[in-house]
């Protein structure tokens, strides 16, 4: 016999069993389902789950964020999507979490993501850099700005990627990065 709080669960296949009268599904729960979704590239399944967890929780500024991205990149509706993202942000910094500063690059990421979808790569690059400005190590950020083909920096901003200077220095730099790491250059001496 199937219990109606089985139908509610994240997912909609009963993993969960819920007594009766505990129907209200937490946030966590729909994250968990969602992110395991969205590593196994199922998308669509991530995105049903996150339309029933707006129902439930519509103020949670997580769930917002993925929704919004997953808005943009499942259902084409990219205008909602980051428009959506974009909410989640406001609503996490008027919440003023302790965790916020742990959660920004995870909402700029989930923007950058819809831009992406709605093919703004500028506003895509930006919300991505912004993002590392909160954790300049993330691994997520840093391949989606490799995706879209950003370049680092030149070593001189204000010169020319092609002066001399700028070519020079990054070499030196280059080859420093090797010596550190241990790596070999991969050229033979003479």
């Amino acid at each position: 016999m199937e219990h109606s709080s089985d139908r509610n669960t994240p997912g909609g296949t009963g993993e969960t069993p819920r007594p009766e009268g505990q129907e209200e599904i937490k946030p966590s729960e729909y994250l968990r389902a969602v992110r395991s979704h969205l590593r196994s590239g199922k998308y669509k399944e991530a995105y049903s789950i996150l339309l029933q967890a707006s129902i439930h929780h519509p103020e949670d500024p997580l769930l917002l964020s993925y929704y919004g991205c997953l808005q943009a990149i499942v259902d084409k509706k990219y205008r909602s999507g980051v428009e959506t993202c974009k909410r989640a942000i406001l609503l996490l910094k008027k919440q003023g979490s302790f965790s916020e500063e742990v959660l920004y690059p995870v909402f700029y990421l989930n923007l950058g993501r819809a831009y992406i979808a709605a093919g703004k790569k500028k506003d895509a690059i930006d919300t991505l850099k912004k993002g590392l400005k909160y954790d300049s190590g993330n691994s997520d950020l840093k391949k989606e700005l490799q995706g879209l083909g950003v370049r680092k920096q030149p070593p001189v901003p204000f010169l020319d990627r092609s002066n001399p200077i700028n070519k020079y220095i990054g070499m030196i730099l280059k080859a420093e990065k090797k010596e550190l790491s241990g790596g070999k250059s991969g050229k033979r001496g003479r």
